[in-house]
C-alpha cells in the first residue's frame, strides 16, 4: 500500500487531490480566485488574504514535524488492524518516540469521532446492547481494591447498536439507567426501527420502535430473527483490543478509542486504499494540541 507514496513529495500531491478535487482553496480566507505556488517549499500564497499556507493547513498534520509518509504510514496501520495498533507498536514502524506515536494516534481518533457523526442515526434493523469495560475487583492490586462488591464495580458502561450488515454507533455512559439507554437509542436509531435487545429491564418503554428482546437470563439467545449477535461481535473485537493489544484505556480517553474501533468496524467493506483515503479525506477542519488532548 504504501509503496504508492515513496515519497514527501508524492504524500504532498494525493493529500491535495483529496483536500481540492476542485482546485486549490486557501483555508485562511475560502479565496480560490488567484493562488501562487512558492517558489521554495511546498507551499502557496493566497492573493486575496496575502497569507502562505501548504495543504497541512487546517487539517490534523498541521504544525506537525513529521514528514507526510510518516503520517500516510500511522493512518494506514490504524485503519487496517481490526483490533488497534499501540502507541509502542507504532513507534517501532514508523521510526518515532512512543510519545509521539501516542499523539499522533490521538489526532487520527479525532477524525475518527468526526466521522462517525457522518451519516446520521442508523435504522432498519438494529441491534442494541450494553457492555462494561475495565479489570475485575479480584485481579486488582489491593490499594487499588474499590471494595465495593462484585459485578460492574469499577467498570465504565458502553452502550452501541448495529444495524444488521451495517453501521455502528457507541457512547460511553456513566450508567445502564433507563434515561440514559432510552436516550442513546433515540438520538441514534430512526424511530419506527425493528429493534431488538436483551432483556435488560431498563430497555422496557421503547414505545416509538417495534421492539424484542431475548431473554438472556434464561439462557435465551437466538429466537428467529430476535437476537443481538452483532453488537456483541463489536463487543468482542473491541474486549480484544482492550486487553490484547491496549491491556487499559483511560477514561477520559475512552470516547476515542471508541470512535476509532466504530469506525473501522464501520468501513470494514472497504479496500484499505479506499479506507485510509477515508481518513485523510475528512482530516481537514480537525485540530488537536498535545495541550488539548492531555488536558
Amino acid at each position: 500500500m504504501l509503496e504508492n507514496f515513496p515519497t514527501e513529495k508524492s504524500c504532498i500531491e494525493h493529500l491535495e487531490k483529496m483536500r481540492w478535487p476542485k482546485g486549490i482553496v486557501c483555508p485562511c480566507c475560502g479565496s480560490c480566485r488567484k493562488v501562487y505556488h512558492v517558489s521554495r517549499g511546498e507551499g502557496y500564497k493566497c492573493a486575496d488574504c496575502r497569507k502562505m499556507f501548504s495543504v497541512r493547513k487546517g487539517t490534523i498534520f498541521e504544525e506537525s514535524r513529521l514528514p507526510l509518509r510518516q503520517w500516510f504510514a500511522a493512518a494506514f496501520l490504524l485503519t487496517s488492524n481490526r483490533k488497534g495498533i499501540s502507541s509502542c507498536q507504532l513507534a517501532r514502524e514508523i521510526g518515532v518516540t512512543q510519545k509521539t506515536a501516542w499523539f499522533m494516534l490521538g489526532r487520527l481518533r479525532e477524525v475518527a469521532g468526526a466521522m462517525g457523526a457522518i451519516g446520521g442515526p442508523i435504522s432498519g434493523i438494529v441491534e442494541a446492547d450494553e457492555t462494561y469495560l475495565g479489570g475485575k475487583e479480584k485481579n486488582k492490586h489491593f490499594d487499588k481494591k474499590l471494595h465495593e462488591g462484585r459485578g460492574p464495580s469499577g467498570k465504565q458502561a458502553v452502550i452501541g447498536a448495529r444495524e444488521r450488515g451495517g453501521r455502528v454507533k457507541t457512547k460511553m455512559i456513566p450508567n445502564t439507567e433507563k434515561d440514559q439507554l432510552h436516550d442513546f437509542i433515540k438520538q441514534n436509531v430512526v424511530a419506527g426501527s425493528k429493534l431488538y435487545t436483551d432483556d435488560h429491564r431498563s430497555y422496557l418503554g421503547l414505545k416509538d420502535y417495534d421492539h424484542e428482546s431475548v431473554n438472556h437470563s434464561m439462557r435465551e439467545y437466538v429466537r428467529g430473527q430476535a437476537y443481538t449477535n452483532g453488537i456483541e461481535s463489536f463487543w468482542a473485537l473491541l474486549k480484544r483490543g482492550y486487553y490484547g493489544v491496549f491491556h487499559h484505556f483511560t477514561w477520559k480517553h475512552l470516547p476515542r478509542y471508541l470512535a476509532e474501533f466504530e469506525t473501522r468496524w464501520n468501513m470494514g467493506q472497504l479496500s484499505q486504499e479506499s479506507r485510509l483515503d477515508s481518513l485523510l479525506g475528512h482530516s481537514s477542519g480537525m485540530r488537536l494540541t498535545y495541550k488539548g488532548l492531555v488536558a
